[in-house]
């Protein structure tokens, strides 16, 4: 790799983490090069985040989107490696995941005695589906809520841009076709929802 392809990835991988803290959006293409720089060391080494802060985002990584008999899950898809990526080449980005995270030690060591990443399953879930909804964003769950809000919005983009996301979506990529024929589901379905079709 010369310097020039350095710079560039170090380019893309700033400009992203900039493009989702201004709430903004990453191209697809953005997005699955970031995954792409993120496979080139083999076993992904977390650059922004601790050992333990990077093992705490891939349990709520694989809480937000498990495996399924479709698909592997977000661990697999690589997302905790994607966001850690992102969140190395901006200080707020970092700030946002390791003061969430280190939220949720808090607040399950508050509620069962130990860190997040260590509680039981049933625990984890319980605390996650109570940050899991706006409306209790208020008084001391309110950071859970806003951090899961982040979590939650990258896990799901990290898996869906991944090469195991869009295969998990059926995404073939820009292809010409000679003929779109529109499935005979979707045209009951809305005839069904339709007043029209009634």
């Amino acid at each position: 790799m010369s310097n020039n392809d350095a710079v560039s990835r170090r380019d893309l991988l700033r400009v992203a983490g900039l493009s989702i803290l201004a709430g903004g959006t990453l191209t697809l293409a953005e997005a699955q090069h970031v995954h792409q720089i993120a496979a080139t060391e083999g076993a992904y080494r977390p650059k922004a985040l601790t050992a333990h802060e990077y093992r705490s985002l891939s349990t709520l990584a694989d809480l937000i989107i498990p495996a399924d008999e479709v698909s592997p899950g977000a661990v697999a898809a690589g997302a905790p490696a994607w966001i850690d990526l992102l969140a190395s080449q901006s200080s707020e980005l970092t700030n946002i995941y390791t003061g969430g995270i280190a939220w949720l030690d808090t607040e399950m060591h508050r509620r069962v005695g130990t860190n997040f990443v260590d509680a039981k399953p049933s625990d984890q879930i319980a605390l996650v589906d109570l940050i899991a909804y706006r409306k209790n964003g208020t008084g001391e769950l309110a950071p859970g809520v806003r951090f899961l809000d982040w979590a939650r919005k990258m896990v799901v983009d990290g898996f869906y841009s991944s090469p195991l996301g869009t295969k998990d979506l059926g995404y073939q990529g820009n292809s010409a076709v000679s003929k779109f024929e529109v499935p005979q589901e979707a045209i009951d379905y809305a005839l069904q929802r339709s007043p029209f079709g009634k």
